[in-house]
């Protein structure tokens, strides 16, 4: 999968979340390639990649809710995009239980509020919406989850994102191949990399804990993940967009973007291998008090994204934590962190699969 310069220059793309974690990589790697972006999200948090890069001075946003149905539509419909993409979302799900109704309301609703903007904008031709690989109905088994499995959601985050990817099916039938829009869906796993202070993440949890002086608290240490840097995806997505366009509605569907099985590893050996990283010490616990559910297994069958569209992972487990550290240690150094995640993605292009 190559991305094409010469398709992007100029390209108008109204990017939903582009102050988020995930979003404000996408939205620099946009810039990058010389697309003409809208952002629409909430305000950043200090710190967060958006604020720390300085990506205000690249990217032009509305600071607004995706729940605000008509003020959506407003900007959207006046800036006539010819892609969408959708990363608006709350994220956590240990944040769902405390807050389920506006997990649900941002996340669902907020993308029938997307769509339905999308429908009445005559200048776009395609969407992608990014769900979450906790989408699927998790039944611990070992086997990883392909597109055609069944979605389910034990918390309220992961059952918001199963909701938006019913949702986006029934949108897509109902009305976008017949608009001539092409709507796909895309489920990324664990993704890790500079610029992320999320609350109840692992390793913004390591970061906050182990610069601290303080033993990190691990709830799950024997939980398995499919963990990847957060190029990987956003690689993807970008690469998604591009068929989509040009490929049309045969692509119209959900995609998983997934880590090699390398990149599939227990909570407690990223811990380990980031602690071998670490300049000072390093040391972690295991949580004694009653946890909220989290599953215990899960992993992605990437085969769809490898041959249909010709993308697979770039980086193992040990160059992501190595590139996530690289950038944490630059920020604390003070450096320059829009120029310094400039030269990662640089670095992520230049690597050959």
């Amino acid at each position: 999968m190559v991305l094409n310069p010469d398709f992007w220059a100029g390209r108008r793309v109204f990017l939903t979340g582009h102050t988020g974690f995930k979003g404000g990589w996408l939205a620099l790697w946009l810039r990058e390639l010389g697309a003409e972006v809208l952002g629409y999200a909430l305000r950043a948090p200090a710190p967060s990649l958006w604020c720390e890069a300085r990506l205000h001075e690249v990217l032009p946003g509305e600071l607004a809710d995706v729940r605000d149905a008509r003020h959506l539509a407003d900007v959207l419909t006046s800036f006539r995009p010819e892609i969408v993409l959708h990363l608006a979302a709350q994220p956590l799900v240990r944040e769902s239980y405390r807050t389920p109704a506006d997990t649900y309301t941002t996340n669902v609703i907020g993308t029938v509020n997307l769509l339905e903007a999308v429908r009445r904008c005559d200048s776009v031709r395609s969407v992608l919406v990014v769900t979450s690989d906790k989408c699927y109905e998790n039944r611990e088994w070992l086997w990883p989850y392909r597109e055609q499995d069944a979605l389910g959601g034990h918390d309220p985050y992961s059952s918001s994102k199963a909701c938006v990817e019913l949702l986006c099916a029934s949108w897509r039938e109902s009305y976008m191949n017949e608009a001539g829009i092409a709507l796909a869906t895309a489920r990324a796993g664990n993704v890790i990399g500079g610029g992320d202070w999320s609350a109840d993440r692992l390793l913004p949890d390591i970061f906050r804990a182990w610069q601290a002086g303080e033993s990190l608290t691990l709830r799950y240490p024997q939980a398995v993940r499919p963990w990847q840097h957060v190029l990987e995806p956003v690689y993807g997505y970008l690469g998604l967009a591009q068929a989509l366009v040009e490929q049309g509605s045969s692509l119209a569907s959900a995609w998983n973007f997934g880590p090699d099985v390398e990149g599939v590893a227990t909570v407690g050996d990223v811990v380990a291998q980031l602690a071998r990283l670490w300049p000072g010490e390093a040391s972690w616990h295991q949580e004694t008090a009653n946890q909220p559910h989290e599953a215990g297994l899960l992993t992605l069958d990437s085969s769809k994204s490898r041959l249909q569209l010709g993308w697979r992972p770039r980086w193992s487990l040990t160059e992501a934590l190595e590139r996530t550290f690289d950038w944490h240690h630059a920020w604390c150094a003070g450096e320059d962190m829009q120029a310094f995640s400039r030269a990662q993605i640089a670095a992520y292009q230049g690597s050959t699969p």
